[in-house]
């Protein structure tokens, strides 16, 4: 009896569907990936300290209602105008003075950027937002 001896036979592998499924896929990524650059800006944060300050250093408080109305240290400003804050702001103290904005939250911008183009005309330059601190909502059991 003749045997054949068994020879193993080496695998054939077919690359070119293999590359053409990849090459799709390469493709649909390309079209797919938004090549936008971002813009970034490189700041040097300042540090803040919590100190108590004196009655003199205290800011003026700028008061900015969800109808844009303005008030100063509780007082009402007349008009909505920046000459109106300006004037309003004039008895601030350049050098020492700080502002402090307190605007609703449904504010318009525009109401806050009057506030901002007027201190900038009195040559105010310390300036901050108040804030409040988001509360977080109650948590409910099934």
């Amino acid at each position: 009896m003749k045997f054949k001896k068994n020879v193993p036979l080496e695998p054939d592998i077919n690359l070119i569907p293999f590359i053409d499924v990849l090459l799709v896929v390469l493709i649909f990524l390309m079209l797919t990936t938004t090549w936008s650059k971002f813009n970034e800006m490189n700041l040097s944060l300042p540090s803040a300290q919590n100190n108590q300050t004196s009655s003199s250093n205290a800011p003026w408080v700028v008061g900015v209602s969800a109808q844009g109305a303005y008030a100063i240290n509780g007082n009402p400003v007349e008009g909505r105008q920046i000459q109106d804050l300006q004037k309003a702001l004039s008895g601030l103290e350049k050098t020492d003075g700080s502002l402090l904005i307190k605007a609703d939250a449904s504010a318009s911008h525009q109401a806050v950027v009057n506030v901002l183009e007027a201190a900038r005309l009195n040559g105010i330059s310390k300036i901050a937002f108040a804030t409040q601190q988001a509360s977080k909502p109650p948590i409910s059991k099934p």
